[in-house]
């Protein structure tokens, strides 16, 4: 029987033994077939969302040495994540060279509403802004 995988939309031959079969036999739509499966598994299933954690760092404790031995065995790959981690780091630590929202020292602050964005040492993405309004009560 013709059908249409649904990963990559062309039309193949189901198995005879398979009536069900949605997805074509290449590789590229069995890794879809898959994900998709996983994807759905992990959203719906609540037995599964319990236990893949606990799996995860089962695993974990199995394998200490995977990332350390996988870092060894891919050093370009190792070396490329090293560097743009870098970089982010260096991107969040340098000040901004200029700064639209900064007050010139000798004009006074107006009244009026502010985005107040509070200074958090040692992180990365800082999500906690507050709308402030002041008000100037008296000017130096």
């Amino acid at each position: 029987m013709t059908k249409q995988c649904k990963a990559c939309g062309k039309a193949f031959q189901s198995h005879p033994k398979v009536p069900n079969q949605t997805y074509c036999s290449s590789p590229e739509c069995q890794r879809e077939r898959r994900r998709r499966w996983l994807e759905e598994k992990r959203q719906f299933d609540a037995d599964y969302q319990g236990n893949e954690p606990q799996k995860i760092e089962q695993w974990r404790n199995e394998h200490p040495d995977y990332w350390k031995q996988y870092r060894l065995d891919n050093p370009d790959y190792a070396n490329r994540n090293r560097n743009l981690q870098q970089t982010r780091n260096q991107r969040s630590r340098n000040p901004m060279i200029a700064n639209v929202y900064e007050l010139p020292e000798l004009s006074p602050l107006a009244s009026g509403r502010y985005r107040l964005i509070p200074v958090i040492a040692d992180v990365i993405a800082n999500e906690y802004e507050l709308i402030v309004e002041i008000t100037v009560l008296s000017i130096p």
